[in-house]
């Protein structure tokens, strides 16, 4: 058995894969990556911008939108959608063995909306009932006006991953939202919540960017020492309010109506600093009811040396410690995630308006052809 396998079976943590193109799709590679053991999928403006871009894959259908009259706009949900549905057509059969725990697939809503919590409701119920198929998720991101999205389309049963989550104060914002959005769906009158699932995704290597960077700004050899430290602790103890939301009167009601737990997940694992082994935000986040959405590089890597350990919650004391020594020695915590997120949202906003422009251009050429 795989490693990929062991992480869920051992490990209890689901890898997932944070990329899509129709080439995987179409040649069978991305069937294969199943069936070493990934159970799901999540994709982002940026993973489009580069499929789209980087290939001729797209070229034919695309051409056939702008030739029906369809807008640049319209033609990259077209585009999207296409491998969307080819990728939930992948992972069915996860859904189906998990008992809908698993094998789904994300997509975002448009990122402009990251500020709009009308338009992004909006968004979010208008991909999900295009989508219609019940391993989709929709990606909203965890800023405050994601947070009451987030809590409606729970209520109305539909699944969604919470992206861009950087702190956890704004992490247990997001723990809120699904439980209450849960109560809400109970206090509606519907007695089954098994088919409402959730992720909160963290975002790891990115917090360690910024962090070290701070920490070697300092430059003392305390702040030094401490380089390489902050995301791990930071998942552990969000992990701990994972834990600590999920068990308990308020979430017993819920779970016997079937509801499931919102998984942690870990985001942005690749490792951005060389001297970081390439493995080190998978090995030290395996837990229980987890899931790791890999980039295809990182999934190759653990695939082939990564550890298989029980890590997430083996020193928490190390991590509290960890984190409070990090804010003692001049590192505001709560400064880092505002910038994090304002830097995720602008970059997912920032590929989304290039692919249009890019596709723009296309479109006008196609049409003087």
């Amino acid at each position: 058995m795989g490693l990929l396998h062991r992480l869920h079976s051992e490990g209890g943590q689901s890898p997932w894969l944070d990329n899509l193109r129709r080439g995987w799709i179409t040649s069978g590679q991305l069937a294969a990556m199943r069936d070493r053991g990934v159970r799901g999928l999540t994709s982002n403006p940026t993973i489009f911008q580069k499929a789209i871009q980087g290939s001729a894959d797209y070229d034919t259908q695309f051409t056939e939108l702008v030739r029906d009259g369809a807008s640049p706009h319209d033609a990259y949900w077209e585009l999207v959608l296409r491998d969307i549905d080819s990728a939930l057509d992948v992972f069915a059969p996860v859904y189906a063995d998990s008992g809908g725990t698993d094998g789904f697939v994300s997509v975002e809503v448009d990122p402009s909306l990251a500020d709009d919590a009308a338009g992004t409701l909006q968004a979010a119920r208008s991909l999900h009932e295009r989508i219609s198929r019940l391993n989709v998720m929709i990606k909203i991101p965890a800023t405050p006006a994601g947070l009451p999205a987030i809590r409606t389309m729970i209520a109305e049963g539909r699944s969604v991953n919470v992206t861009l989550i950087f702190s956890l104060e704004r992490y247990g914002a997001v723990l809120e939202a699904y439980v209450a959005g849960l109560e809400d769906r109970l206090a509606s009158g519907v007695q089954n919540l098994s088919v409402t699932a959730s992720v909160g995704s963290f975002f790891i290597s990115r917090v360690d960017t910024e962090v070290d960077r701070r920490l070697s700004e300092i430059g003392s050899d305390a702040a030094l020492a401490l380089r390489g430290q902050a995301a791990i602790a930071q998942a552990r103890l969000a992990y701990q309010m994972f834990c600590n939301t999920f068990s308990g009167p308020r979430w017993n009601k819920l779970a016997a109506a079937g509801a499931q737990m919102q998984r942690p997940l870990w985001a942005s694992t690749s490792t951005k600093n060389p001297a970081y082994r390439d493995t080190l935000y998978v090995d030290e986040l395996i837990g229980p009811h987890t899931v790791n959405t890999l980039p295809d590089a990182t999934l190759e890597a653990f695939d082939d040396h990564g550890r298989i350990a029980r890590t997430l919650d083996a020193d928490i004391a190390q991590a509290k410690h960890v984190w409070q020594a990090i804010a003692d020695i001049g590192v505001d915590h709560a400064a880092v995630a505002a910038q994090l997120e304002r830097e995720g949202v602008s970059s997912f906003q920032k590929s989304f308006d290039e692919l249009l422009a890019a596709l723009a251009t296309k479109a006008a050429a196609l049409r003087l052809s």
